[in-house]
């Protein structure tokens, strides 16, 4: 039986972006009453909205636009879309990013392991490269024990690979991912707190700690018009959003097991940021977490994500990595030094961890 999608695409200045999202989405093999697209706008300052009004206008009934008065960020911008999928009864929500192109058939086949198993909440379509289309963009996203999230096989030739059916990952990536929405009512939504980066992070997190799984579907194909670019601002989201989900998503165990290489791993970024120019950021998200009025919001997110709860650590644990493989940001330290110790370290905790 065909389920009822939803897809949210949340758009920001996307003026680049939009004629080919759009002309791909009108090629979607996918039963018309089933599905309905929801563009939330964040407040774009170019011609995004035109773009919307134009192409939109030829299927009003395929779309439900949505405008924000400011830019909420890719957390919040994705819980209104998914806020109106839930009041609607839709079966199914997928995440897509604006700057992608999606294949005719990408919803049949992520259906097709959504549907695979009871225990799978979430399946990533597998993600390429634009222009570069024998590349990979994310074969699934890996999981650093400290915090860390990259896209697994970014920027390998797709032909080095053999895709097992429905291969588990460590959580899937906000730009093309398909979700239960029973699933989401049992774990909650986006952390609106995180504005941008591992939100996807944290939600797949908790996904695995409420016991379900993450899949990539490897028939279905998205095109992402990807590129890696850094910032200060970008940074501090990063590393903040970091350390929310470490203090509040691990057991203390974990914590105290952990903390030692989280304390080496910590003065290395430090260095880092200090040469580079974000150690300013680097100093404000320190003074963010030991800040007593966000306290309250750690402890409140600690004990919500117990009562959902279901999975060990040990279990939750199991597909993160030691590891940093990431090509955009590889260099000989990190590949000669920091990878070989950080692994060891996480190999010998993992056979620790029993709860």
């Amino acid at each position: 039986m065909k389920k009822k999608i939803a897809i949210i695409i949340v758009i920001y200045n996307g003026e680049a972006y939009l004629r080919d999202c759009f002309n791909s989405l009108d090629r979607i093999n996918y039963p018309r009453d089933l599905l309905k697209i929801i563009l939330v706008d964040n407040a774009s300052v170019d011609h995004s909205l035109d773009l919307i009004k134009r192409y939109t206008k030829k299927n009003p009934e395929r779309y439900e636009i949505i405008l924000n008065k400011k830019n909420l960020g890719f957390a919040a911008g994705n819980n209104i879309g998914i806020k109106w999928a839930l009041d609607r009864d839709f079966d199914y929500i997928y995440l897509l990013n604006q700057d992608t192109i999606v294949d005719p058939d990408f919803l049949i086949e992520a259906t097709k392991a959504l549907d695979s198993d009871n225990q799978v909440g979430a399946a990533q379509s597998l993600l390429m490269l634009w222009p570069e289309k024998d590349k990979v963009n994310s074969l699934g996203n890996n999981l650093h024990f400290l915090g860390f999230g990259y896209a697994g096989g970014h920027q390998s030739l797709v032909t080095s690979h053999q895709f097992g059916m429905n291969k588990e990952i460590a959580y899937t990536s906000g730009a093309a991912s398909l979700w239960q929405i029973s699933a989401l009512k049992e774990i909650g939504l986006f952390d609106d707190k995180f504005y941008m980066y591992h939100e996807d992070l944290d939600l797949g997190w908790r996904l695995r700690l409420a016991g379900y799984k993450s899949v990539l579907a490897a028939g279905s194909v998205i095109y992402h018009k990807y590129s890696f670019s850094k910032s200060i601002k970008k940074y501090y989201w990063m590393e903040r959003n970091r350390f929310i989900c470490l203090l509040t998503n691990y057991k203390i165990a974990t914590l105290i097991l952990i903390l030692p290489a989280f304390l080496i791993m910590e003065a290395g970024l430090f260095v880092f940021s200090f040469i580079n120019g974000f150690w300013g950021e680097k100093i404000k998200c320190y003074f963010w977490i030991i800040n007593p009025w966000h306290w309250p919001y750690l402890v409140k997110r600690r004990f919500q994500i117990i009562k959902i709860r279901k999975a060990k650590d040990h279990e939750v644990v199991r597909l993160f990595t030691g590891k940093i493989e990431f090509q955009e940001i590889n260099n000989p330290i990190l590949k000669y030094f920091v990878n070989p110790i950080f692994n060891l370290y996480w190999l010998l905790i993992k056979k620790i961890v029993k709860w």
